[in-house]
């Protein structure tokens, strides 16, 4: 003979899937509107002002930040040094 669970268990397994369901469509919400609120005014004002957010500062000219090594020739034991 199967055993009933209590109707508090089970009342509480339905809260329980409730809960999971508007907690999905909260996070949803959560983003949108940060996305709108935050992130989209944000990304209008930089194209309006023509202003690349991702521009490395310090630069003085366009281009890359890459400079050579000291020592370019890779020898076995400064390999094995790490530190």
């Amino acid at each position: 003979m199967s055993e009933r669970r209590p109707i508090w268990r089970r009342l509480h397994q339905g809260w329980l899937e409730v809960a999971a369901r508007f907690g999905e469509v909260q996070t949803l919400l959560v983003v949108a509107i940060v996305y709108i609120l935050v992130i989209g005014p944000v990304a209008l004002a930089a194209r309006a002002l023509r202003r690349d957010l991702l521009q490395q500062r310090g630069l003085r000219v366009p281009g890359s930040a890459w400079s050579e090594a000291d020592s370019a020739s890779a020898d076995l034991e400064r390999a094995k040094r790490l530190f």
